[in-house]
């Protein structure tokens, strides 16, 4: 294809995981390439920092990484020749109880099975054939609404994932296994009420029996660094210090690929776009914000449940009915004194977060969009449930309300670090309803943020998709994994 003389092939705005996993696969087509990136350092919520003491490494956002081996895209490039490790904790993720037991997310399905009791048989028969089937799946779940390439998978996924986390739910009877699907699902950040929220915990659950909740090694920023090296070893460039507000700003390009939400592509690109498009994206939905905690502790978290010591990652909330209560008040505008907690302990398997016998942890809790409102004790309040003896461990902590998330990356638009509200209503349809999600209506530029499908979460696919809707239409190259 024959196309007019510009300084680049494509330029890509934002060096989160979407934005440069747009600017790999472009590059990788032989075309010259460039990501502008805001801040002096890369890797939009994939960021590493020393937020408390010296020696004490924090990931600023991303933690937690249940799709990077599950990803599609992510699983073709040779990161590990580039400095990638992924660690494997002792268990994926725990739920603790005040009875002093804990539900668990092992590697084997017959594991976490097993510590549900009267509800084995159920789990087992709800996750084994979704496992089986996660290798067809994936492809069509990590993207856009389609024809599926593997309809009968699909199918059998659909009749469960379209359901509210609720409903799937109560198909268990301990307390145990409902308060695992609830703890799962909360990772939506929506009411658990909502249609299609048991599908965030059934592709949780499974891709911690297909791949693992990996911890990659010295923080969530070695992602980014390993993508960074792999792009720019096959001749990508990247420019930092560079905030873009205005198309004026760019260098000549035939495809221009937004790697923000639809707040920054009105301001930057709005008067390229057509009044219907700008329409819908002044109507987009954001979701619900966070308020995070990072802790440099003198000792591991004493949690009363053995597993909870040996997991990466530890759903706070109690029972189903407690977890449905608060995230149904965030929504409601309202901040509850018994949240939904988050919670990861890298530095149990990663040593290199801490100093010699010291550890880290992190920890946010969902709060209503734009809340300034400080959490930190009833945070700390709910850990302490758990884990009598937490609060006299803590060295120095550092805390992000929604309003600081939003000014630390502009993406989180107040504390939303999904990209926009993930229900029904947005599902298929992010940012706008058009043939393909990932273009404007302006010719040349699409957007590849996580306010595309299939969401929020490192695994670059809307990167991916959004690039590989470029290549075909501008540069008449077309991909497949």
């Amino acid at each position: 294809m024959q196309l007019p003389k510009r300084d680049l092939d494509a330029v890509i705005i934002g060096s989160g995981p979407n934005g440069l996993a747009a600017a790999i696969l472009m590059q990788q087509q032989g075309l010259s390439t460039l990501v502008i990136e805001g801040k002096s350092t890369i890797g939009g919520g994939m960021r590493t920092e020393e937020l408390t003491l010296p020696g004490f490494k924090h990931d600023v956002c991303s933690a937690i990484h249940p799709l990077a081996l599950g990803s599609p895209f992510l699983s073709t490039l040779p990161l590990h020749q580039h400095g990638l490790r992924f660690l494997y904790p002792g268990i994926d993720a725990a739920h603790p109880f005040d009875d002093g037991s804990a539900a668990i997310l092992a590697r084997s399905v017959e594991d976490t099975a097993r510590r549900l009791g009267a509800d084995a048989h159920t789990y087992t028969d709800l996750i084994k054939p979704l496992v089986k089937d996660w290798p067809l799946l994936a492809p069509d779940i990590l993207g856009p609404l389609k024809l599926p390439q593997h309809p009968l998978a699909l199918a059998r996924f659909g009749l469960k994932a379209l359901l509210p986390a609720t409903t799937l739910a109560h198909k268990f009877k301990t307390i145990q296994a409902r308060g695992l699907i609830a703890g799962m699902a909360a990772h939506a950040i929506q009411p658990l009420t909502n249609l299609t929220t048991a599908a965030i915990a059934l592709v949780l659950l499974t891709n911690g029996h297909t791949g693992g909740w990996v911890i990659p090694e010295g923080g969530s920023a070695s992602i980014t660094s390993a993508m960074a090296a792999y792009y720019t070893s096959i001749g990508g460039r990247i420019q930092t210090d560079t905030y873009i507000t205005s198309m004026a700003q760019l260098p000549s390009a035939h495809a221009v690929l937004f790697d923000v939400t639809p707040r920054q592509l009105l301001q930057i690109a709005g008067h390229q776009l057509s009044s219907v498009y700008k329409w819908q994206l002044e109507r987009y939905r954001y979701g619900d914000g966070v308020y995070k905690i990072d802790w440099a502790l003198d000792a591991p978290i004493p949690f009363t449940a053995d597993d909870c010591r040996k997991a990466g990652t530890v759903h706070l909330g109690g029972t189903l009915e407690e977890i449905v209560a608060a995230e149904a008040s965030s929504k409601q505008g309202r901040h509850t004194d018994k949240p939904y907690v988050l919670l990861a302990q890298q530095s149990l398997y990663d040593h290199t977060r801490a100093p010699q016998g010291k550890h880290t942890a992190w920890a946010y809790c969902h709060v209503p969009n734009g809340s300034t409102r400080n959490m930190t004790d009833i945070i700390e309040t709910q850990v302490e449930r758990f884990a009598p003896g937490f609060k006299e461990r803590i060295l120095a902590r550092h805390t992000f309300n929604s309003v600081q998330m939003q000014e630390h990356n502009p993406n989180y638009i107040g504390g939303d670090i999904n990209g926009g509200r993930l229900d029904i209503g947005q599902l298929f349809t992010r940012p706008a309803l058009r043939w393909s999600p990932y273009r404007t209506s302006a010719k040349g530029l699409y957007i590849c943020s996580s306010s595309t499908p299939p969401g929020g979460g490192v695994h670059g696919m809307c990167g991916y998709h959004a690039a590989k809707q470029a290549l075909k239409d501008v540069f008449g190259i077309r991909v497949s994994l």
